[in-house]
Formats: C-alpha cells, structure tokens, sequence
C-alpha cells in the first residue's frame, strides 16, 4: 500500500483529496502545515509526498528540499503556482512532479501511481494492483 503526505491548507480540498485517495486505496495521512506533516515524520515514513506551495509558515518548496535531502521520497507540487518559473522552481527544488490547481483527483491519482512506479520497491507492486 502507498503511504502518502498531503499537506494543504484549505481545509475543504485537504478533506476532499484525503477521502478520494483513501477510497482508491492509499494509506493517506494528511497535514494542513508543513510544520504538521514535519512532526509526524518523526514516527511516520510516507512513501510520497504531495504538498502545496503557498501555505502559512514553511512553504510547499521548502519542505520539499528538506525532505529530498533526507531520502527517498517522492514528491508532488499540487499548487495553484502555474507558471512556468513556478514549474522550474518545483523542478531545481527536487520535485519528481507538478500539478496546477484546479486539478482533477483521478489525474492527482494517475501522477502518484507513476511517481510510486518510479520509487520502485513496494510502492510499484501497489500501484498495479491498484490500476
């Protein structure tokens, strides 16, 4: 099973995605600040994150370096910053994905199933068998 970190600040779309990812089969733990999902790491590994940009305290790209720096995770941006130096910056920041706001949840779906491929290990034999 896909173990995933959503960290979203607005309370209805973090709720939404969280159901949605949880009804299709991933273990999904959501956070509303990065300082959140930050704790909880401390006792919990996901296997990818998908997080915000812009978000009260620690932005979206910050969270993603420091998370990049420790290991193995994947990590997707799902941000309204669309522009094309926004991409980049998700890019050079580490980010193995990019999604704008608004999104479809089945497409935010398809992107986690094919960075978990990516990881390889466990994650891609979930993917499958979820597909």
């Amino acid at each position: 099973m896909i173990k995933l970190a959503l960290v979203e600040d607005e309370d209805d779309l973090r709720d939404a995605v969280q159901e949605y990812l949880s009804g299709h089969g991933l273990q999904c733990r959501a956070f509303a600040d990065a300082a959140a999902c930050r704790a909880a790491l401390a006792e919990w590994q996901p296997d990818i994150l998908v997080s915000d940009i812009n978000m009260p305290g620690e932005d979206g790209l910050s969270l993603a370096r420091g998370l990049r720096a420790t290991g193995a995770i994947g990590i997707i941006m799902a941000t309204a910053a669309g522009r094309p130096i926004d991409r980049v910056r998700g890019m050079e920041a580490g980010v193995d994905d990019y999604i704008v706001k608004p999104y479809e949840l089945r497409e935010l779906l398809a992107r986690i199933r094919a960075v978990a491929r990516r990881l390889g290990g466990a994650a891609p034999q979930a993917a499958q068998a979820m597909a």
